[in-house]
């Protein structure tokens, strides 16, 4: 019989019994800023949902959510772990970009909020002024694959998209306490979004920043590295990326996330003018960079198959 551990027994626990889910464990790292750090798993071999940091930020009238986990069940878990250090109203579920393993557990949010934190309206769900497009386009592959990686698991995930979307900036208030929101030019997607808490002076990246895991190519890598040069720009003190652990040295791992992308474009690049297939590309492209990243061959692969077709018509 197989062993259930971690958020596999959350799973089971959910569609059991879904009021009983345990809490995502959540550190404080600024004042008022918690966060759940994800697992290094890829979407192939024991995905389970929880491999994104989600957490929240909270004032003194409100909360924001950032992220909620790649279902349903992360989400409540998530939400549980909010009502354990406070009962203020959920005012935003702020997403930042589109792939399912940062938004199947919006639900959770919206679906019980009247419930759980009393009489009022539901948090408003905002993301980058292109993510409802990504979304539209990508729903029906993405709950499919959901239902093929958790099976009973994906019950009560679905995507929910943006009721208010960010152009270029937005201010957000929660209580003597404000968030800006910035909405980026094509990256690691068309659609990444920041959320830069003044307060704290905490930045949460989303996707635009991987530490330890492979960064994962789903928009433009000349954009990425561009939109890398701005970041690196900004005067943040704590910075939580996407994947990996929180850091106090934001350029330091910016640095090292463009070294891996600038290599990756500069051997594929070398690789179609030698006349290679992508095939053989896929092994030897950024090889210099495998033993720097978690989860390498096989994110890398999936960036070379993005980036060969493209690169081929420059």
């Amino acid at each position: 019989m197989r062993r259930l551990t971690g958020l596999s027994l959350l799973l089971a626990a959910t569609v059991c019994a879904p009021l009983a889910a345990a809490p995502l464990r959540v550190d404080k790292v600024a004042p008022g800023v918690y966060v759940h750090i994800g697992q290094h798993k890829d979407f192939e071999y024991g995905y389970d949902g929880d491999i994104a940091n989600v957490g929240f930020i909270i004032g003194t009238e409100a909360v924001a959510i950032i992220d909620t986990g790649g279902s349903y069940a992360v989400g409540m878990a998530l939400k549980e772990a909010l009502r354990g250090l406070t009962q203020l109203p959920v005012r935003y579920v702020i997403n930042t970009h589109g792939h399912p393993d940062h938004m199947f557990g919006n639900a959770a949010f919206l679906r019980t909020n009247a419930e759980r934190d009393g009489a009022g309206s539901e948090p408003q769900v905002i993301g980058h002024a292109r993510l409802p497009r990504a979304l539209a386009a990508r729903r029906d592959a993405y709950m499919r694959n959901l239902t093929k990686q958790l099976g009973e698991g994906a019950e009560k995930s679905v995507l929910i998209a943006p009721r208010q979307t960010v152009q270029d900036r937005l201010i957000l208030d929660l209580g003597q306490r404000k968030l800006e929101l910035t909405a980026w030019p094509s990256a690691h997607t068309d659609n990444d979004l920041t959320v830069f808490d003044g307060a704290t002076g905490t930045l949460w990246s989303g996707d635009l920043l991987f530490i330890e895991r492979t960064p994962a190519i789903d928009g433009d890598v000349k954009g990425w590295l561009a939109v890398t040069e701005q970041l690196k720009k900004l005067p943040a003190v704590v910075v939580i990326p996407g994947h990996g652990p929180v850091t106090r040295h934001k350029n330091q791992a910016l640095d090292r996330q463009a070294d891996y992308l600038a290599t990756l474009l500069r051997d594929v690049r070398a690789s179609i003018r030698r006349g290679d297939n992508m095939t053989a590309t896929m092994t030897t492209a950024a090889a210099s960079e495998r033993t720097r990243w978690q989860l390498f061959d096989v994110v890398n692969r999936r960036n070379v198959n993005v980036l060969f077709p493209l690169l081929e018509w420059e």
